[in-house]
């Protein structure tokens, strides 16, 4: 790092922080300890934060009240977080309607406002406090250090854009910041050939440390890089996040900016939920910041996952008093781990590979569930011939494969009998067709889905 990384690290940033009154930097050290504690202490360390929360849920709060009072069940009696499975789950489309009722009527109120990006269906507001916003940028600085990313270090963001950028005074507000934290942002959105170029220029130009990126944005941006020969650069560590991590896109990545590829998982609701580690096996849960569940739905009633099992995502949002989240259930799915610890000492828990969205889930022709996640594999055999693509179920069933060729007009023959013949072995029963369109457009935070059901 050079002397104005250094600086930087070691002065500016931290003054920063606390001229604005808030203790990252201290809550980062704690972090640091806490994420090699005895399962003991960290269970400690939950269930005191948990008890916190409901009682000024249950005190504060409209809905968590009602919700409590139907359950039969007082803040005493969540002692743990496996006392939580007394209390129902709160699923998006609730936590969505409830938004005013979840808020708090007593301090901390709300510092934060934002809007999630809605990639499941409608956007739904989040509110939090200022300890909350603390503890989430504590969390995710210690998950990019894993990746060897410090305050200080130049960093390249290729990510989304804000679906309404500021403008005026805050503009140049937010370019100023961005300068003097080293932070250079490109739009990840536009993937076509001209864009890529300049985003390999900017790499070419700026030499960063670092790149954090959409999993998917980055996965274009490697591809292009491989085709071209454009790479003139040093090993870069690259971090990822918002979209799945494919294993053949981390092949394209490591090739095209080196071998120290870390995936992070998280949502807007709650930022960082799990990052992975220079061990890279799974994902270590941000567990001093969140509960987080992996549950099992059967009939009306869910189990947690056992592990190499399968569960949707359930948080708990310890540190967000201003408009709590107990037990949301936001719409991800990830696989359970067993206890063994991680090589690289760390006792927080782990979890993955993260495996999408539930409402991935595609139906066959007799309605059967199949993971669309497991479609992401027919891009390997189709990549030479298509630069996107992407699944589509209609409410009806049929199925749309939507193929942006390489060259223009349409893929070979064979490969297209290949994709239909993958198609029909894991959707039997569904008429398919293949579809070639100019270009696949990404949601309004930047995401572009393998598969889309038309709900």
């Amino acid at each position: 790092m050079d002397l104005y990384g250094r600086l930087l690290s070691k002065v500016l940033f931290p003054g920063w922080e606390r001229a604005r009154g808030r203790t990252t930097m201290d809550v980062l050290a704690y972090l640091r300890e806490t994420e090699r504690a005895s399962a003991v202490e960290l269970e400690v360390i939950q269930s005191g934060l948990l008890r916190r929360l409901v009682r000024h849920a249950y005190q504060h709060t409209a809905h968590y009240r009602a919700v409590m009072d139907a359950a039969g069940v007082k803040p005493d009696d969540l002692r743990s977080p496996a006392d939580l499975a007394r209390l129902p789950l709160l699923e998006k489309a609730t936590a969505r309607a409830t938004g005013p009722a979840r808020e708090a009527t007593a301090p901390p109120f709300a510092e934060v406002v934002k809007t999630t990006s809605g990639t499941t269906g409608t956007p739904m507001i989040v509110k939090y406090n200022a300890e909350s916003r603390v503890w989430r940028d504590a969390t995710r600085w210690r998950g990019y250090g894993w990746a060897g990313y410090q305050p200080g270090h130049k960093a390249f963001h290729w990510w989304g854009v804000l679906a309404t950028p500021p403008t005026g005074w805050k503009k140049y507000k937010v370019e100023l910041d961005h300068a003097l934290r080293r932070d250079h942002y490109m739009d990840c959105s536009p993937r076509d050939d001209a864009h890529l170029a300049r985003a390999v220029e900017a790499l070419r130009r700026l030499q960063p440390d670092v790149m954090l990126a959409y999993a998917q944005g980055a996965a274009a941006l490697a591809r292009f890089v491989n085709r071209t020969g454009g790479r003139a650069w040093r090993d870069l560590p690259v971090i990822t996040g918002a979209e799945r991590l494919w294993p053949h896109d981390r092949e394209a990545m490591q090739q095209a900016f080196g071998p120290e590829l870390f995936e992070t998982y998280g949502c807007r609701e709650v930022m960082l939920i799990a990052s992975e580690c220079e061990a890279h096996d799974g994902l270590h849960l941000s567990m001093e910041t969140m509960i987080v569940e992996l549950l099992v739905r059967e009939g009306d009633t869910t189990r947690p996952a056992r592990p190499g099992e399968t569960g949707e995502v359930v948080i708990t949002d310890l540190h967000n008093l201003a408009q709590p989240l107990i037990r949301y259930v936001g719409g991800d799915s990830a696989v359970a781990r067993g206890p063994e610890p991680c090589r690289c000492g760390r006792t927080l828990p782990r979890i993955g590979p993260i495996e999408g969205r539930v409402t991935d889930t595609l139906r066959d022709g007799r309605g059967n569930p199949v993971n669309g996640l497991l479609f992401s594999i027919l891009f390997v055999s189709i990549v030479d011939h298509a630069t996107q693509f992407q699944i589509f179920q209609k409410k009806t069933g049929e199925l749309s494969l939507r193929i942006v060729p390489t060259t223009g007009g349409k893929m070979p023959a064979a490969a297209e009998q290949l994709a239909l013949d993958f198609l029909r072995k894991y959707l039997p029963g569904v008429p398919v067709t293949i579809d070639y369109v100019d270009d696949i457009p990404v949601g309004a935070a930047g995401k572009r889905h393998i598969v889309v059901v038309e709900r």
